[in-house]
């Protein structure tokens, strides 16, 4: 085996690895309202999303093509290969830090970050694509806000509709129709969450020769979405606590309001390939409904903190990813 096919092995094995810690750490999120609300239970809620999350995964495979040539021209890119490699080392880093930390923060900026950082460090800011570029952070910043407003108006309507209810029996009902809102979350982060990875070992496989288009090879999607499966079945309990318990106190109505909001703006940027955050926007989907439910009732605090965790995590991968090019560029 040559030093060169060594390199891309190593490549998709972070990268897969980078969608293992994804399924307990970003899709803890995608189950978490089920789970507080005693929707289902823990295992139920695990492997409901691991299965949906594999079906997501396999469905699409735009926002992966967009990662492949978005940032950077993988088939111009010097030494790219080892960008690939440090900016997957850098994400993981960031993923585990803020995982062991309860802190839901966003493996789509850690990743997206990590790569720019790397390039820059190897080939100059020339060499990134700030158009495509541009439109992914754009994406990025802009979905937590609309989940936000989102989640706030769907809760308002679902107020007026259920305002003369009995409360006990519409939270019954309505934990029954978080089975199935849970069940369309999960499915729409396997769409736009486990492409990231796909879309990171084509590039690999481009820069190494060893595939000619941008176009997705089926072993790849396949690949990613089993390690996001099995991933999710592991679980992140910190995160779960954090999203479904310590932002505000969920009913199972808040819930479905939650989950329909996230499914919404996430399925929808899958559709015109722009990878988001799926933290961000659930996170936000969610104090969104808060603010509609009861703004006394969000512990803004926590919701401070998921903040600074989002605006800091682009520049510390950035940087991280850099850093660790800088690193491997000595040794390899």
């Amino acid at each position: 085996m040559d030093f060169l096919t060594i390199i891309i092995v190593l490549i998709v094995i972070f990268a897969l690895l980078f969608d293992f810690i994804n399924g307990f750490h970003d899709t803890a999120n995608a189950i978490a309202t089920s789970v507080s609300t005693k929707a289902l239970t823990p295992r139920r809620a695990i492997i409901l999303a691991a299965v949906m999350n594999f079906v997501g995964a396999l469905t699409f495979t735009g926002v992966a093509q967009t990662i492949t040539s978005g940032i950077t021209d993988p088939f111009e890119l010097d030494n790219g290969l080892v960008v690939i490699l440090a900016a997957l080392i850098a994400a993981i880093i960031w993923n585990l830090v803020t995982w062991y930390a309860g802190i839901p923060s966003s493996s789509s900026h850690a990743i997206i970050g990590a790569i720019t950082g790397a390039v820059i460090v190897s080939a100059g800011v020339h060499a990134i694509h700030f158009q495509g570029f541009l439109s992914i952070l754009e994406g990025l910043l802009s979905s937590p806000v609309i989940a936000f407003i989102i989640g706030y108006i769907i809760y308002s309507i679902i107020k007026v509709i259920f305002k003369n209810s009995n409360l006990a029996k519409t939270n019954k009902r309505f934990r029954l129709v978080q089975i199935l809102t849970a069940s369309v979350q999960s499915f729409a982060h396997g769409t736009n969450d486990a492409q990231k990875s796909m879309g990171i070992i084509t590039m690999a496989l481009i820069v190494g020769g060893m595939h000619p288009t941008t176009d997705i090879p089926f072993w790849v999607q396949a690949s990613c979405a089993t390690a996001m499966a099995l991933g999710t079945s592991v679980g992140g309990w910190r995160i779960i606590k954090t999203v479904g318990g310590k932002i505000m106190k969920i009913r199972p109505v808040n819930g479905v309001a939650a989950d329909l909001t996230g499914a919404g703006v996430i399925f929808g940027a899958t559709l015109i390939h722009l990878p988001v955050s799926t933290t961000h926007v659930i996170s936000s989907g969610i104090l969104g409904v808060g603010a509609s439910h009861r703004p006394k009732g969000v512990n803004w605090g926590v919701a401070k903190r998921m903040v600074v965790t989002w605006v800091i995590t682009l520049p510390i991968t950035a940087a991280l990813g850099g850093a660790i090019y800088y690193i491997l560029d000595l040794f390899i």
